[in-house]
């Protein structure tokens, strides 16, 4: 008895460092791949689509470039529906998830990946025709409401219609293009999801100016990069390129000056991050000038918003609460020191 249990007991234990030596060198299997593989949305005019010629643009895209770039390799993209993204994640077709995926404790906790930063901070809300005569959400009482399946999207739109005491039939899709072609037909109301997705769509539709956005914003979700639990190397390189992003910004460090200032600039921390001093490349895994190729590939945060969503796109997004912190936004990153 007392034999069989130990040999249980060992065996559970090999199992365990089988699986955690399994999982724990990612960064190690895209170096030896030579690509990363990255997982993005569907199509969305936003955050990662794929145009005429295959290429891939949007928010969401850049950010798996510079993770690339910082790493020395090549990406390769794989569009997921809402309801493919985890299963790709945890099966390791994909490395990483820049799929506009909310940071939530279930997710966290019960589904076992852990969520490296926030990339854009956003919130539910509402689209809806012109000619549906309402200017509030409270007004959508009885109203079709389109939305996709797999996301927090749903469990909030039922928490907000009864926690106003209303009613509401859903409309469910698996896929975002999808749904949007449905809303554009007539097939709903009224269509929810995170106001920038909801803004970046809008431009899509046959009439654009027929459909407004409701003032109402219904949660927080904050979004970000993806991967899997149980290999810290990997979560923390993942995580330092994305805030060598956001402290480039903050240091007046560019897509075009960024080989300039890795020689020239006298401030520490950025000495530090462009590879001048220290060891954070050795760190991490990477090579001294890891954060110089993560901007040189697309620009610090503020350039990627701006060639992706911003004013002068046809997204049209204010920066609003992903502006700096010293600027009167949320967006922040930790002292690299």
């Amino acid at each position: 008895m007392t034999r069989n249990i130990l040999t249980g007991i060992s065996f559970i234990a090999i199992a365990l460092f089988l699986a955690q030596g399994a999982s724990a060198g990612t960064l190690d299997d895209v170096k030896s791949r030579g690509y990363l593989k990255c997982g993005v949305g569907q199509q969305s005019p936003a955050f990662a689509f794929a145009d005429e010629q295959g290429n891939y643009r949007g928010f969401d895209v850049e950010f798996c470039r510079a993770t690339a770039a910082a790493i020395g390799v090549d990406v390769k993209f794989r569009q997921t529906t809402a309801k493919e993204r985890f299963p790709a994640l945890q099966s390791g077709e994909v490395d990483l998830l820049y799929r506009t995926t909310t940071w939530t404790m279930s997710r966290d906790v019960k589904l076992g990946f852990s969520f490296v930063g926030v990339n854009y901070y956003d919130g539910q809300g509402f689209m809806v025709r012109k000619s549906l005569g309402v200017k509030s959400a409270k007004e959508l009482d009885g109203a079709s409401v389109c939305v996709t399946t797999g996301t927090t999207t749903e469990l909030n739109l039922s928490d907000y219609f009864r926690a106003n005491g209303m009613k509401f039939k859903a409309v469910v899709f698996e896929s975002a293009p999808e749904l949007v072609k449905a809303y554009d037909k007539g097939r709903c109301d009224v269509y929810t999801t995170d106001r920038s997705s909801l803004a970046s769509y809008r431009p899509t539709f046959n009439n654009p100016a027929e459909h407004m956005l409701l003032p109402e914003v219904i949660s927080k979700e904050p979004l970000g990069p993806t991967v899997r639990h149980g290999d810290n190397n990997w979560g923390d390189v993942v995580r330092w390129i994305l805030n060598a992003l956001i402290i480039a910004e903050e240091k007046g460090i560019t897509k075009s000056n960024v080989k300039r200032m890795a020689r020239s600039s006298k401030d520490p921390e950025v000495k530090r991050m462009l590879g001048a001093t220290g060891s954070f490349g050795t760190d991490l895994g990477l090579k001294a000038d890891w954060a110089v190729k993560a901007i040189a590939a697309g620009g610090n945060y503020g350039e990627i918003f701006e060639n992706t969503l911003g004013p002068n796109t046809p997204i049209g997004l204010d920066r609003g609460i992903n502006s700096l912190w010293n600027k009167g936004g949320i967006l922040y990153a930790p002292p690299l020191r």
